[in-house]
């Protein structure tokens, strides 16, 4: 027979660190912008994220509703995971961009909990540890007046927008935690492709309410924060199409491991194109969330290859 073509070693690595290095610019740009809600933001991003899904609804023929005993689960999957977005860029508005990514690295911890709740799986004393070091990751980051007294240096603005900013980074990475625990819970027989359409409509819609309720809609009167705004939601569109990619030839462990990058480069280019060097705070607390995130990667990777070898036997 014929011998399949061997894929390129690093592939999927490299496609991990693309990935992170699009949503880190993404991220960028949005800081750059100026009088434009996160709200509004995020409806430009499902607009993109819609006009690349349609075409592959189309093609793979998958319909746009889904299984009827699914579509409860999708609908929740696309209304947390647009809150999870728009709060997001809320955060990345209102604090340090270094910051708030190194917050949004706690999904993984916070996926074992919710993992262990709903879905039975197994929850160790190692997730323990690194559900605590994870925590203590986002009070080094947030350090809250009552354990580091009412001076607080190396805060991006005023304090109230810094917490505020902490909250809804925290709330975000639940959402994207919870988003997770449906999806697995789903499995594979909901395409993709379903799956983030759910997630651009349901985000479109609820951004559309919001912005006519807040009041809060209009178009950046800077030519720049227009070409931003179209940047944001292509280099977002991006880091997801890479990402997946990575996760198609990659197993999930090492992908995991190497989107602690996102970290790396939040700090380059916030001391690069924002002037704005991290505290020793914001270090210590991205030591902290990136070896309890790591650490989760690789336990889950070593119990999914003992599960592999036990089917081989």
């Amino acid at each position: 027979g014929t011998k399949k073509k061997a894929a390129c070693p690093g592939l999927g690595l490299f496609y991990t660190i693309l990935s992170a290095f699009l949503f880190s610019v993404a991220s960028l740009f949005l800081k750059k912008i100026e009088d434009v809600h996160s709200v509004e933001v995020s409806l430009f991003r499902c607009v993109f994220q819609m006009a690349f899904v349609l075409p592959g609804l189309i093609y793979y023929k998958t319909g746009f509703l889904g299984p009827k005993g699914k579509r409860i689960f999708l609908f929740f999957r696309g209304f947390l995971g647009s809150i999870a977005m728009v709060l997001l860029y809320y955060a990345y508005q209102a604090m340090p961009l270094a910051d708030a990514t190194v917050i949004t690295f706690t999904s993984p911890v916070f996926t074992s909990l919710l993992a262990w709740i709903f879905l039975k799986e197994k929850y160790s004393l190692w997730d323990l540890l690194f559900t605590l070091f994870a925590i203590t990751g986002v009070i080094l980051i947030a350090r809250p007046p009552f354990l580091f007294g009412s001076r607080v240096t190396g805060i991006e603005g005023s304090y109230s927008d810094h917490l505020k900013g902490t909250i809804a980074a925290i709330a975000s990475t639940l959402s994207a935690a919870s988003t997770i625990v449906i999806i697995r819970k789903v499995g594979k027989s909901v395409h993709y492709f379903l799956s983030i359409w759910y997630y651009a409509v349901i985000g479109l819609i609820g951004c559309v309410i919001t912005l006519f309720v807040l009041n809060e809609w209009r178009l950046p009167h800077c030519g720049r924060d227009r070409v931003f705004l179209i940047l944001i939601g292509l280099l977002g569109l991006g880091g997801q199409v890479f990402l997946t990619k990575a996760l198609q030839i990659e197993k999930a462990g090492p992908v995991s491991i190497m989107r602690t990058m996102d970290v790396v480069f939040a700090f380059i280019l916030q001391a690069l194109f924002l002037n704005q060097l991290p505290t020793w705070w914001t270090v210590g607390g991205a030591l902290c969330v990136v070896a309890s995130s790591t650490g989760t990667a690789i336990r889950k990777w070593r119990h999914s290859v003992k599960k592999a070898k036990q089917r081989e036997i």
